[in-house]
């Protein structure tokens, strides 16, 4: 054996495979480039103090050098320098700089994550890829357009009535899903109830199974956020019962149409409570529904080897190892890849960027996520823990076999 030859093969195909990011968020329009601020590339942190302070962690330090290299810019460019310089040059110029070395051959798209009026659709990006973007149906998001339509044909009809309405809605919701569900273009649905409510989800199969007590609160809170609604406040779906309904009747219907539901655990920003973002709080609604495929994202981190447990428990569990390229140190990325695979099957994780706004976000995502599994494997190799075939093995299933399994992509690398 050749141990040389061995890493150079290894090398070739981490670097050079293509890839289906599984999970990602659409550009900022061109006209709207600078409507976020930049340092959400490398961090979640909100206001102006703690994303300043941002730009003092070593994952921020690292994007620089990457990105002032990938610019041209010289080793002495710093943060300042590395934004003054994407703002300056064309932004076609921008995205396709960025895109181009990632080798990403299909984007699984949360459009969700921005208004119309901000980011591109999801077809948009097509242009960078050889195979066409598909669409992840945010469920929350879903469940307020179709409660807004629900208040709009009350109110055309002479008033709101609380039983009417919730029956309203609920029909709505589940025609929606029914039709998202069968549609080709899209590949499978998320939920951030992480966010809204927590992830200790109450296993409910219908409203009918609730108590009356339950079902009045449910009525009565649907009315209280009309009367929101009405008076031109944004509408906020975060309310423990409606939502843990909504969660319930996504994994009914999509089980029942084969398509996986993604799920944000972990990381995220200071609107999570962190102590219900664990994917162990899951673990009920994974034994309801054990025909259908849940996709934990983000690596769950800092719950990664939770996260590791339930997909080597569960047949219908799979792990997503994305969004902590490049908000991690390299040595805390390293430390997450090792903690995917102390446990989870290699048939079962999967890589992403959770790509967002800035094209960016999808070069080092990308750029980061196979140096750490070079890395990673290659020290496997060398402790003689892995052959060099089973090593590429995993990257091939990483990058790209097992989401083109789950998600029915038909694809062909």
């Amino acid at each position: 054996m050749d141990l040389d030859q061995d890493l150079r093969e290894l090398s070739r195909v981490v670097f050079f495979y293509p890839a289906i990011d599984n999970h990602a968020h659409p550009f900022l329009r061109e006209e709207r480039k600078e409507a976020v601020p930049f340092e959400g590339l490398i961090s979640e942190a909100s206001g102006e103090k703690a994303s300043k302070d941002a730009t003092y962690t070593v994952a921020c330090y690292r994007a620089t050098a990457q990105l002032a290299k990938l610019f041209g810019l010289g080793p002495d460019a710093d943060w300042e320098t590395v934004k003054e310089y994407r703002n300056g040059i064309p932004y076609d110029y921008l995205c396709r700089i960025c895109m181009a070395p990632t080798r990403i051959q299909c984007i699984l798209i949360d459009d969700g994550l921005g208004s119309a009026e901000k980011v591109y659709t999801y077809r948009w990006h097509d242009q960078f890829t050889t195979s066409p973007t598909k669409r992840i149906v945010r469920v929350e998001a879903l469940a307020e357009e179709m409660l807004k339509r629900a208040i709009q044909a009350q109110v055309a009809d002479g008033g709101l009535v609380p039983s009417k309405l919730l029956d309203k809605f609920v029909t709505g919701l589940e025609a929606a899903l029914s039709t998202a569900a069968a549609d080709s273009e899209v590949a499978g649905f998320k939920s951030i109830a992480c966010y809204r409510t927590g992830l200790h989800v109450s296993v409910t199969v219908s409203l009918a199974d609730l108590d009356e007590a339950s079902l009045h609160e449910i009525e009565r809170t649907v009315t209280e956020l009309s009367l929101i609604y009405m008076t031109n406040y944004p509408l906020r779906l975060a309310h423990k019962k409606i939502n843990d309904y909504i969660v319930n009747a996504t994994m009914r219907i999509a089980g029942e149409a084969g398509k996986p539901v993604q799920f944000h655990t972990g990381l995220g920003d200071n609107d999570i409570t962190l102590r219900l973002s664990s994917p162990a709080h899951l673990q009920p609604l994974i034994k309801a529904y054990p025909n259908t495929k849940i996709v934990l994202l983000h690596s769950s981190y800092p719950f990664t080897q939770e996260a590791g447990y339930l997909t080597s428990v569960y047949e219908n569990v799979y792990l997503d190892f994305g969004e902590i390229f490049p908000f991690l140190s390299p040595d805390g990325q390293l430390q997450v890849i090792r903690q995917v695979f102390e446990l989870a099957p290699t048939n079962k994780i999967m890589w992403s960027t959770d790509g967002h706004y800035w094209p960016e976000s999808y070069y080092l995502g990308a750029l980061q996520a196979r140096q750490a599994l070079y890395e990673v494997l290659a020290s496997s190799i060398k402790k003689w823990e892995l052959t060099t075939r089973q090593a590429i093995g995993i990257v091939k299933r990483a990058l790209f076999e097992t989401a083109n399994e789950i998600y029915n992509l038909g694809l062909e690398p």
